[in-house]
């Protein structure tokens, strides 16, 4: 709602200014293109997000030092704080990293942010700019006439570079322009007043733009053009970093706990960044002064001046909250807390969050999977057969655990597969295949993830075979037939081994020994029907279980190694090694 009121107003005082002043329309012809070369840029770096990026970006936040340095790197890079953030909110909603070493990032991307800055003030406004983009935008566009997505993505970034280029100039040339017909420096205010006022309409100019770098392009512009006092231009850029983070805040309204947290991370670090670079303004404008002899930058390049200014306040942002980034990390995860109402039929690590990235896609549907087997499926099977699930996991010796457990245990399993599993098991299909469509997936990605699939779909054929065998397991435990209780108990202790060695296999950090015993269970469960009903035979030879009992006998033989199988294909398919996750997309 809040969104639509300030756009709507956005639109009505455009039209206006745009009809009563149509010199303005040059300026704002150039903030569009320049908004737009800015989205062609995230989209055409978002093509190399899906490998090595994302790798670097994993790999650098275990040291706060190596994670703020990171952030501030990559945003420099591809000239886009917001892409950073997303892809940062989506690998802390995964369990990739840490919320300090997402924190780490958003500091560094603050840094990095600085960049566009020096490449305005040190590069767009001293050349003549439009020359150098028209080639941008036809190499671009030939580019992205390629199949090939590296290609494409080349395209866009050179095409994003071009219109980034292309609306510096008419920004520039509009403001040239508009001081014949008004002088916006006319209207400068000195002193802490003037820096109150224009640190709150640099708020203002950057909710509305949704974009700190197009404020600080707008004011280096309007800065070079002689439209704003230098001192002026100082508050402005201070409101342009405290604004950007207003956007931040709305956009995190609808997220998860993950995009909250960093969304008040940001708001806290840029607003007290904020706070005291108004404070010390003029000091620091004094400072900067200093550095600009030290430098030998023109006494007279206020542009140069105001990036200087511009990356010094945010540096003295990121050393002012390093000793309270743990102090913050505690106070976010109190204040959203994770849903501990959570129903156990509700999912805990998908969110939409997670859906921006194959890697976060993959690794998040694959904790839900192994979420969903360790408690309902083995929990499912387990009651099934009337056996306690710390008895599986003992030291127990099975046979003594099989003739301990002579009790039923009482369960419906249609009733706890609709109340643990079916929901779950829906939204982590949905999930699945709204990223196999959606995303750009690699050959392996895809086939990881059709995997996962096939895991979640094997554990729901799971229940249906256990929900026949529990009939006949509650039925025969207590039967005064010594025989056909032997058999069943038989059963049993065929799927309580594959159970333990399951739990053994994905609990210890040497999985190659369990791994080969799960392999001979499941060799061993594809030739065991015809020993089995060889026995099976005997019993009815010799008249010692009814024909009801026997037909029961050879329908859930063939269940027990049909379930057997699925047991162990699922925990193949979920705690094998396969590092797919952030594997290289853009082949």
């Amino acid at each position: 709602m809040i969104k639509k009121i300030l756009f709507t107003t956005f639109l009505v005082l455009l039209a206006v200014i745009l009809y009563f002043n149509p010199n303005f329309k040059t300026i704002a012809a150039g903030i569009a293109v320049l908004l737009f070369g800015m989205m062609m840029l995230e989209e055409g770096f978002k093509v190399f997000t899906k490998g090595p990026l994302q790798y670097f970006l994993k790999n650098a936040t275990d040291k706060l030092y190596k994670s703020i340095t990171a952030g501030a790197l990559v945003t420099a890079l591809i000239q886009s704080s917001s892409l950073v953030s997303v892809i940062t909110i989506s690998f802390i909603s995964a369990g990739l990293i840490s919320l300090s070493g997402g924190l780490g990032l958003i500091f560094g991307a603050n840094i990095g942010t600085t960049a566009t800055a020096w490449l305005i003030a040190g590069f767009g406004l001293k050349v003549k700019i439009s020359a150098l983009a028209m080639p941008m935008l036809i190499f671009g566009l030939v580019f992205s006439f390629k199949k090939n997505i590296t290609y494409k993505g080349i395209g866009n970034v050179l095409a994003g570079l071009g219109f980034f280029f292309l609306g510096i100039h008419y920004m520039k040339e509009g403001f040239d322009v508009f001081k014949d017909f008004i002088d916006l420096s006319q209207f400068a205010v000195s002193g802490f007043l003037g820096a109150l006022i224009y640190t709150g309409l640099g708020i203002i100019i950057t909710t509305i733009l949704q974009s700190s770098s197009a404020t600080l392009a707008l004011i280096l512009t309007a800065l070079a053009a002689g439209q704003i006092e230098y001192e002026n231009a100082l508050a402005l850029a201070i409101g342009a970093n405290v604004g950007t983070t207003i956007t931040a805040v709305l956009g995190s309204l609808g997220s998860n706990s993950a995009g909250k947290r960093l969304a008040v991370a940001h708001l806290i670090f840029n607003f007290l960044t904020g706070l005291t670079a108004l404070v010390f303004i003029f000091p620091l404008a004094n400072s900067v002064n200093y550095l600009s002899e030290f430098l030998n930058f023109s006494e007279t390049d206020y542009t140069l001046k105001l990036a200087l200014f511009h990356t010094i306040f945010n540096v003295l942002g990121v050393v002012l909250m390093i000793p309270f980034i743990k102090t913050l990390e505690k106070f976010l995860l109190k204040l959203f807390k994770e849903d501990e109402n959570k129903g156990i039929d509700e999912p805990k690590y998908l969110n939409e969050a997670i859906l921006e990235f194959p890697g976060t896609l993959i690794s998040s549907v694959l904790k839900e999977s192994k979420y969903l087997y360790k408690n309902a499926i083995f929990e499912i099977v387990a009651h099934a057969l009337s056996i306690h699930r710390d008895d599986i996991k003992s030291d127990i010796k099975i046979k003594k655990i099989i003739n301990q457990s002579d009790q039923q245990i009482k369960i419906d399993v249609e009733n706890l597969y609709y109340s643990k599993v079916k929901n779950i098991y829906g939204k982590i299909i949905n999930y699945v295949t709204r990223g196999q469509q959606d995303l750009k997936l690699t050959k392996e990605q895809n086939k990881r993830l059709s995997e996962l699939k096939l895991a979640n779909r094997r554990m729901v054929e799971i229940i249906k075979d256990t929900r026949e065998l529990e009939k006949n397991v509650s039925q025969f435990l207590e039967s005064d037939n010594k025989d056909i209780k032997k058999e069943y108990n038989k059963f049993r202790k065929k799927v309580v081994k594959v159970l333990r060695v399951i739990y053994l296999f994905r609990k210890n950090e040497d999985k190659d020994e369990y791994f080969n015993q799960l392999m001979k269970l499941k060799k061993a469960a594809k030739t065991a029907l015809y020993a089995d009903n060889k026995s099976i035979d005997r019993l009815i030879r010799k008249n010692l279980i009814t024909t009801n009992m026997a037909s029961s006998l050879v329908n859930d033989n063939v269940n027990v190694n049909d379930l057997i199988k699925k047991l162990i294909q699922v925990a193949e398919l979920l705690y094998s090694e396969k590092d797919v996750i952030l594997e290289n997309g853009t082949k």
